[in-house]
C-alpha cells in the first residue's frame, strides 16, 4: 500500500510547512551581528567545530546516508569567498549539509529571524553562522557590514532562496532574484547544491544525494538587477535539471483547486 503523505498547498512562494512554532524577535539596530571579542574565537570554535561539525557528519551519514557529487568543484575556492544556493527541504539537515560540502571553509547562513529567536538555540545559532535578515534600515547597515566581513574573511555564505521549508520536496520551487544581488554587489562566484532523494537498496528510507554545480559569475556588463536575474536563472535551471535525479516520493505536494 502506498503510504506517502499528501500535503496540499496554495502558494508555492509563501506556504510554509515547518512544524516549529516560534515567537519571532524583531531584528533592529540593537541586534548584534558582529560578536567579535576576545572570547569569540573560542566560543565559535567550540560550537562550530567541536559540537556542530561532528554532529553534521553523523546526522547526515546515519539518517540520510548522505552522498555528495562534484564536491571537487569547491576545492579551488578554499581561499576565496563564495555564495552557495540550495533547495530547502529539511529543518535539521539544511543547516548541517552545507558544512559538509564546504569543509574546511567556515560557513555562514542568511536566515529568517526565527533561527535566532528560539529560547536556547537562538543564542547559539549566531556562533554557528546564522545571519538573520534585518527589519529596519539601521539593522540593514549592520547586516551588510557583517556580510562584507564574511566576504573579506574568505568564507562561504549559504542562502536558501525558496525561503520556506517543504520537507522532502523533490522539485525546485520558483524563487525571485533578490538574494542574488549579494554576489553581484560583492563580486563573488556562486555555486548551487541540489539535495535529491534517491532509493536505497536495503531500506525504504531514501538517501540524500547532493549535486554541486558552478561556479557561476556575475555578469559585469549588465546592470545589478539584470546580473542578479541572470545568476538566478542559471542557478534555477541547473537545480531543476539536478532535481530530476530524485526517484523517491516521501511526501506528495498537491496544489489546491481554486
Amino acid at each position: 500500500m502506498d503510504r506517502r503523505k499528501i500535503i496540499y498547498y496554495s502558494d508555492e512562494l509563501n506556504d510554509e510547512f515547518s512544524s516549529a512554532q516560534i515567537k519571532t524577535k524583531r531584528i533592529d539596530g540593537d541586534y548584534k551581528y558582529d560578536r567579535s571579542s576576545l572570547f569569540y574565537p573560542i566560543i565559535r570554535f567550540f560550537w562550530y567545530r567541536i559540537a556542530a561539525t561532528p554532529l553534521a557528519f553523523l546526522y547526515t551519514k546515519l539518517k540520510f546516508h548522505h552522498k555528495t557529487v562534484n564536491r571537487g568543484l569547491l576545492k579551488p575556492f578554499r581561499k576565496e569567498a563564495f555564495f552557495m544556493y540550495g533547495n530547502h527541504t529539511q529543518a535539521i539537515g539544511d543547516p548541517l549539509i552545507p558544512n559538509m560540502l564546504a569543509f574546511p571553509k567556515d560557513v555562514y547562513f542568511i536566515v529568517h529571524a526565527n533561527n535566532v529567536s528560539m529560547p536556547v538555540l537562538g543564542r547559539i545559532n549566531p556562533y554557528l553562522g546564522a545571519i538573520p535578515l534585518p527589519d529596519n534600515l539601521q539593522a540593514y547597515r549592520n547586516y551588510t557590514a557583517y556580510l562584507k566581513k564574511q566576504v573579506d574573511d574568505k568564507n562561504c555564505v549559504v542562502i536558501y532562496p525558496e525561503a520556506h521549508i517543504w520537507p522532502y520536496y523533490t522539485g525546485i520551487r520558483s524563487f525571485p532574484e533578490g538574494s542574488f544581488a549579494y554576489p553581484v554587489n560583492f563580486g563573488c562566484p556562486v555555486f548551487c547544491f541540489t539535495n535529491t532523494y534517491q532509493k536505497r537498496r536495503h531500506s525504504k528510507k531514501p538517501r540524500i544525494v547532493t549535486y554541486i554545480d558552478g561556479p557561476f559569475y556575475p555578469d559585469k556588463t549588465l546592470t545589478q538587477k539584470a546580473a542578479a536575474k541572470k545568476l538566478r536563472d542559471e542557478v534555477y535551471g541547473k537545480m531543476c535539471a539536478r532535481a530530476e535525479n530524485s526517484n523517491v516520493t516521501v511526501i506528495e505536494y498537491v496544489k489546491k483547486e481554486s
